[in-house]
């Protein structure tokens, strides 16, 4: 995860609840979120429709996406509570609590690095560091984030509340199909939707 202190003990205390943002329940049931349901299962799709390849998914989180990779998959979190969560989805993996940024892996260890909504989260110098890392430890990198609204900005730095009541400073980005494709060096553009973007190559 990234660097900042206050948004990795985010994501430690989100874990038994990060399925919430997925699935419209908890705090986030009450959202107005048009056609989100269908984009997901459309996100869904696009993953089991890669081929099938020996994946490093950084960020895991819970492994909601990541049980949806084909091939010898390896989820990585720097979160322990997530990782947990995570391995119990992965049937045929194993997921790793080990930070992103060096990734502890030799050079070449994977055909491809996965990430789902973790790049956005990250500071400049963290982005050039991960794609770094990335690029080292695979040959192909793809990444899923957050398209870019109507009317809201490109990034900023959120204030995100915990069933607990407890608040939150989290940086977040949000993405164009075709400027994320070019920032990280993809090759093509895999979906272009109203509330995710995925590029790969």
């Amino acid at each position: 995860m990234t660097r900042d202190q206050g948004m990795r003990e985010y994501y430690r205390r989100r874990a038994g609840e990060y399925d919430d943002w997925w699935n419209g329940t908890g705090l986030y049931a009450e959202l107005e979120r048009p056609g989100w349901e269908e984009e997901v299962d459309e996100l869904i799709a696009v993953l089991e429709a890669l081929e099938p390849a020996a994946t490093l998914d950084v960020a895991c989180g819970t492994g909601f996406l990541t049980q949806h990779l084909r091939g010898d998959v390896v989820g990585l979190d720097q979160s322990a509570a997530m990782a947990a969560i995570a391995r119990e989805r992965l049937r045929d993996g194993e997921a790793v609590c080990a930070e992103a940024i060096p990734l502890p892996f030799a050079d070449g260890s994977f055909e491809r690095i996965f990430t789902s909504h973790y790049y956005g989260h990250l500071l400049e110098e963290e982005r050039v560091e991960f794609l770094a890392q990335a690029r080292r430890v695979a040959g192909e990198l793809v990444v899923v984030d957050a398209a870019l609204r109507p009317n809201r900005p490109a990034e900023h730095w959120q204030e995100r509340a915990l069933r607990d009541g407890s608040k939150h400073r989290v940086f977040k980005r949000f993405f164009g199909a075709e400027s994320l494709r070019a920032e990280v060096g993809a090759r093509r553009v895999v979906h272009d939707g109203a509330w995710f973007v995925v590029v790969a190559g």
